[in-house]
C-alpha cells in the first residue's frame, strides 16, 4: 500500500494536470451547463485538443530532456503546402506526398538536433533560425511555383478516411491518430529504457552521457519525432479542409508550450509524464474552446483564458512542491 499514499500519488507528474482538467471542466460546467459535454461540445475541444496534442508530446519529451523546439510554427504549413502543392497542384500520387512531407519533416528535425548537439547554440534559438528559414522557404516556393499562398487539394477517399475527414460529421479522425500515438509514446517512455534515457538527459546530460547513453542519437531523434509530427498534423488540415495556407500554424507555438508546461513538465527539463501532457492539451483545448458556451462577454475571453491558464499551472506547481514536501507518519 506504500505506492498508493497520498504524497506518491501527488508526486506524479500528471498529478497536478489531472486536478487543473477536473478544475476548468467544473468551471465550465457550472457557467456553461451540461451543453459543454454533449457531442457537439465535446467535438469542439477534443478536435482542437488532437491537432495539439498529436505535436505537443514529442515536444514535451524534448522539454523533458531539455531541449525546445519552436519550429514547429513553420513546419504545419510546411506540411500543409508539401501536400497541397504535390498533390493538388501537380496531382502527383498522394502516397509520394505523404512520404515527402514526414521526409521533410524528417530532415528538418535533424538539422536542428544536429545543430544542437554539434554546437554550443541553444535549441531556443536553434529552432527560431530554423522557423523562419522554413517559413521563408515555405512561402518562396509557394508563391513562385503555383503564384499564390493557399493552395487547394482534393485527396483520394482513401487518404481522405485516413488523414482528413469528420467521423459522424463531427469528430476529426485525428482524434484516432491521437490516441494511436499517445499510447505508442507512453509505451516506449514509461515502460522501456527509452523513457529513462529521456528523463537522465534532462537531469544531466554529461552523467547521462558518462553512464553510456546515447544522447546525441536521442536528441536528435526528439528533433525529428517533433518535426515530423507538426507536418503530419499539417498534412492532415490540408486534407481536412481541402486546401493549404502559407500563414498558418503560428500560433501552435505557444499552445503547444502551454499543453506542456500545464501538463506539469518542467522547463528546466527532467521531469514530466506524457499522461501529463495528454491532460495539459485538454486543459487548454476545454478553456479556449469552453469560454463560447458560456455568456461571459467575448471581449474578456483572452484575459479569462490566460487566467484560467495560469491558475491550472499554479496548481500544478503547488501540488508537485506539497508532494516533494510531504513524508508519510512513522507508525
Amino acid at each position: 500500500m506504500k505506492n498508493l499514499s497520498i504524497g506518491n500519488l501527488l508526486r506524479r507528474p500528471e498529478a497536478g494536470a489531472f486536478l487543473g482538467l477536473v478544475t476548468v471542466v467544473v468551471f465550465f460546467l457550472i457557467f456553461g451547463g451540461l451543453s459543454f459535454l454533449k457531442p457537439a461540445g465535446i467535438a469542439s475541444w477534443l478536435n482542437v485538443a488532437a491537432n495539439i496534442g498529436i505535436i505537443a508530446i514529442p515536444v514535451g519529451l524534448l522539454m523533458i530532456a531539455g531541449e525546445l523546439d519552436i519550429s514547429i510554427g513553420s513546419m504545419i504549413p510546411a506540411g500543409s503546402m508539401i501536400v497541397a502543392i504535390m498533390s493538388g497542384h501537380y496531382d502527383l500520387p498522394m502516397w509520394i506526398s505523404v512520404i515527402a512531407v514526414l521526409g521533410f519533416g524528417a530532415v528538418v528535425g535533424a538539422i536542428n538536433g544536429f545543430l544542437v548537439v554539434r554546437t554550443a547554440v541553444p535549441s531556443l534559438i536553434v529552432t527560431l533560425g530554423t522557423l523562419f528559414a522554413v517559413a521563408g522557404l515555405v512561402l518562396g516556393l509557394s508563391v513562385l511555383i503555383t503564384g499564390t499562398t493557399s493552395v487547394a487539394i482534393k485527396a483520394p477517399a482513401f487518404y481522405k478516411a485516413i488523414f482528413g475527414q469528420f467521423i459522424g460529421g463531427t469528430y476529426q479522425v485525428l482524434i484516432l491518430w491521437w490516441i494511436a500515438f499517445a499510447a505508442i509514446y507512453i509505451f516506449f517512455v514509461h515502460f522501456s529504457k527509452y523513457g529513462n534515457w529521456i528523463f537522465a538527459i534532462g537531469g544531466d546530460r554529461e552523467s547521462a552521457r558518462n553512464a553510456g547513453i546515447p544522447t546525441t542519437k536521442v536528441t536528435i531523434t526528439l528533433f525529428m519525432l517533433s518535426a515530423s509530427s507538426a507536418a503530419f498534423v499539417g498534412m492532415c488540415q490540408a486534407l481536412l479542409f481541402n486546401s493549404a495556407q502559407v500563414s498558418a500554424g503560428m500560433s501552435y507555438i505557444f499552445n503547444v508550450i502551454i499543453s506542456v508546461v500545464v501538463g506539469g513538465v518542467l522547463l528546466t527539463g527532467g521531469f514530466g509524464s506524457v499522461i501529463g501532457i495528454i491532460f495539459g492539451t485538454i486543459t487548454l483545448a476545454v478553456v479556449t474552446q469552453g469560454i463560447y458556451f458560456t455568456s461571459f462577454d467575448r471581449n474578456w475571453s483572452s484575459l479569462i483564458i490566460g487566467v484560467m491558464l495560469l491558475l491550472a499551472v499554479l496548481m500544478n506547481n503547488t501540488f508537485r512542491q506539497m508532494a516533494l514536501n510531504y513524508s508519510p507518519k512513522k507508525k
